[in-house]
């Protein structure tokens, strides 16, 4: 039997208290009309970026926010840490909320950018090319904790540099002086020299050679285990957040398709996206990948300016009925309450080749 449950159900994993708690987030924008030659007489077309999402972070875990490109990802991570604008819902950290709406307590605000922060998906972008790596890591101690002297501060980058892979000899060169899998190693550094309880990873291995992803995926691993930290790895890649992750946010059209721990989402999965996502990792046996049977989801994502009624995802999925069109489905619990999946043919059997 099937049980519905509300956003706050769909957060209670554990018994620990979150360090971070997202309840019903929606990023909306306003953006501007161009086709048509008097296309700026038209009013602003709503863009639906985030459209509700709820879920926690508790400490020492890692989420994994998957979904295709364009399904809010980014923008999700980035309105977490106040870098887009949050049109409604609620962002707590430690319990005490951050915003609410357009309106920002500022003094929680600076305790999250202060204990939670950001590793970027470019690497050399997120690096001032005009700085030294000495400034570049050193920036956010010398921002959050000024009444560390410059000694102390010196000796912090030292350590941190030789964790994720650098040396002394690096300190005075430039952004441009390294590699893309260097210059994401520095990014790291700069992220976890200040010692933060949640680092947020937007796609921090996409723009990386598949070796370097390896690399740099196993660093954040050790790192994470290391150092007891929390996480929120946003990432296109299956096998990458499999690799890293203890729960998973499947994400389609600014909202979760499906959530749950990762034996739910990999090894059982309900959701036909998800099934999806999932035949479009390689498997490394070759005889086993030419056996398999891959699933094509028709057509592209939609607009999230103009998004299908009811089942967003409906109009890509195999076994859509005319009942997804009308009532958006509600999460609900699968697996023993150890995922959820937004789904109104979620019991039913899986079609042929889904």
């Amino acid at each position: 039997m099937k049980t519905v449950v509300s956003a706050e159900d769909t957060a209670v994993w554990s018994d620990a208290t979150p360090l971070l708690s997202v309840r019903d987030l929606k990023v909306h924008f306003r953006v501007a009309r161009r086709n048509g030659p008097f296309a700026i007489d038209r009013p602003r077309a709503l863009l639906r970026a985030v459209d509700g999402l709820s879920f926690d972070v508790r400490p020492g875990e890692v989420i994994g926010l998957v979904g295709e490109s364009g399904c809010g990802k980014s923008t999700l991570a980035r309105a977490i840490v106040g870098l887009a604008p949050i049109t409604s819902g609620s962002v707590c950290w430690r319990g005490h909320e951050t915003v609410a709406g357009v309106h920002r307590a500022s003094r929680q605000m600076q305790r999250l950018r202060r204990e939670a922060q950001v590793v970027f998906q470019d690497p050399l972008a997120s690096l001032d090319p005009r700085m030294t790596i000495e400034r570049i890591v050193a920036e956010p101690i010398v921002t959050h904790r000024p009444q560390m002297t410059r000694a102390e501060v010196r000796a912090r980058v030292r350590t941190m540099l030789e964790r994720v892979g650098l040396n002394d000899h690096h300190l005075s060169r430039y952004p441009h002086e390294f590699s893309g899998g260097q210059c994401q190693r520095i990014g790291i550094a700069r992220a976890l020299v200040a010692e933060p309880k949640l680092v947020i990873c937007d796609e921090p291995v996409s723009a990386l050679d598949v070796t370097i992803q390896a690399q740099i995926v196993n660093l954040l691993r050790d790192l994470q285990r290391e150092l007891s930290l929390s996480m929120l790895f946003v990432s296109h890649d299956l096998a990458v957040v499999q690799a890293m992750s203890t729960r998973v946010l499947v994400m389609y059209l600014g909202r979760v398709m499906e959530a749950g721990d990762c034996p739910s989402i990999f090894d059982a999965p309900v959701h036909p996206y998800t099934r999806a996502l999932l035949s479009a990792v390689p498997f490394p046996d070759p005889a086993i990948e030419r056996s398999r049977a891959r699933v094509l989801l028709a057509g592209d994502l939609p607009s999230p300016i103009d998004p299908p009624s009811g089942c967003v995802f409906r109009t890509r999925c195999p076994s859509a009925l005319q009942e997804c069109a009308r009532t958006p489905p509600e999460l609900e619990a699968r697996h023993e309450g150890r995922s959820f999946v937004a789904c109104i043919r979620a019991g039913d059997p899986p079609v042929p080749g889904v």
